[in-house]
């Protein structure tokens, strides 16, 4: 593995560890209906986490801790800004992951890229989809 694939990794581990955190903010004002949904993503990003910690292990990278904290990009106190939390969420971790896809020099850390790119892809369209959004999928996932 190349330095390229270390840093893409690292890069996509920071967003993975801002989506567990998010996804602790979102479970707490959720609608209680969408609990299910909400601990099967923050599972998701949880076992993305740690799978992009171990490839980092292995290819003998220094694994960055996480931040104490992070910042909510707006005020969440109910249901609805939790889902568009949600969808923020999904759409920061596909942009790293997309970045992480196209910066990788390997076919292994691209494929792991691609996974996860297409894994927050889908959670963002059914988070849309929640919230009513028309289209709920964008074209190009992780792209502005």
């Amino acid at each position: 593995m190349t330095l390229p694939d270390q840093q893409a990794l690292t890069d996509a581990l920071s967003a993975e560890y801002a989506a567990v955190y998010a996804y602790g903010v979102i479970a707490a004002y959720a609608n209680n209906d969408r609990d299910k949904y909400v601990s099967e993503c923050t599972a998701a990003h949880r076992a993305r986490r740690d799978a992009t910690i171990d490839t980092l292990k292995t290819l003998g990278a220094t694994v960055p801790a996480p931040a104490a904290a992070y910042t909510a990009p707006f005020p969440v106190d109910d249901p609805i800004p939790a889902a568009k939390l949600a969808v923020t969420v999904e759409s920061d971790t596909a942009a790293a992951w997309h970045s992480a896809l196209e910066r990788a020099d390997t076919p292994e850390i691209r494929r792991i890229a691609l996974d996860a790119l297409t894994e927050c892809a889908l959670r963002e369209a059914t988070w849309n989809n929640i919230l009513g959004n028309n289209p709920p999928t964008t074209a190009f996932p992780g792209q502005p």
